[in-house]
């Protein structure tokens, strides 16, 4: 884990965001008016059960679902005025994506899964490739390079479901539940995998988890409970000082 610096700012602020939604004529509250920093370089663990509201408090900080009311702020910009065009540009520049289900295109290789992400930011192919290599070197799966998803274990997938996340050097890295179905082995792998690279990149990583033992990785655990921020623990025992 790094070691906190005082300099760094805050880098995703969250001010009274509330998500409800309607099902006929009831109404859900899954997001209960959340006040919510976290900083630059910050490794921050969702923390709850199943139907909490944290991985729907995920996909409002990544764009991915509006808020009923509230503002989400990423970097200075107002994502929660954002139209889906402005939306899905913010995303490509500045997020990546690591899911439990890997979300692999099974027709194409680990290259091609890898760079897919980076066409769209209009990187020529060759360059794109190139990364991709890198990347997938990176985590140790050199010599896959050209094997599709069936042919690759889950540990190796979700490999390079990392990958594809880290290779845009985005600014956040958002992972739902990533070790979600890895064994106990690959997860501890896993995620010293995602904490180093995240680390050596200076990125903030934010993942979502119903597992406690995911938790120590994190410089703080956000507990939520039906729709609200429970409890913020900080894991002093990483070296980290707030």
């Amino acid at each position: 884990m790094r070691e906190v610096n005082c300099l760094l700012e805050e880098l995703i602020v969250l001010n009274n965001v509330r998500k409800i939604y309607k099902m006929g004529d009831e109404k859900i509250v899954a997001l209960n008016d959340i006040n919510l920093s976290i900083d630059e370089e910050e490794f921050v663990c969702l923390l709850g059960t199943s139907g909490s509201g944290k991985s729907t408090l995920l996909n409002m900080m990544a764009g991915l679902e509006k808020p009923t009311k509230g503002e989400i702020v990423i970097g200075n910009q107002h994502i929660e005025k954002m139209n889906e065009k402005q939306l899905a540009k913010f995303r490509q520049m500045n997020i990546g994506f690591v899911f439990q289900s890997y979300n692999l295109i099974p027709t194409l290789s680990a290259v091609e899964n890898v760079s897919l992400g980076l066409t769209f930011r209009g990187i020529p192919r060759k360059l794109r490739d190139k990364m991709a290599k890198e990347m997938l070197n990176a985590v140790g799966l050199g010599d896959r390079l050209n094997h599709k998803p069936s042919e690759m274990s889950g540990g190796q997938q979700q490999r390079v479901s990392i990958a594809r996340a880290f290779v845009g050097k985005p600014k956040i890295v958002f992972a739902d539940e990533p070790t979600g179905n890895l064994d106990t082995k690959t997860t501890m792998e896993v995620m010293d995998l995602i904490t180093n690279m995240a680390r050596e990149n200076h990125q903030t990583l934010i993942i979502v988890t119903h597992d406690v033992e995911i938790s120590p990785y994190a410089h703080r655990v956000i507990y939520i409970r039906d729709g609200n921020v429970e409890k913020i623990v900080k894991n002093q025992t990483k070296g980290d000082v707030e």
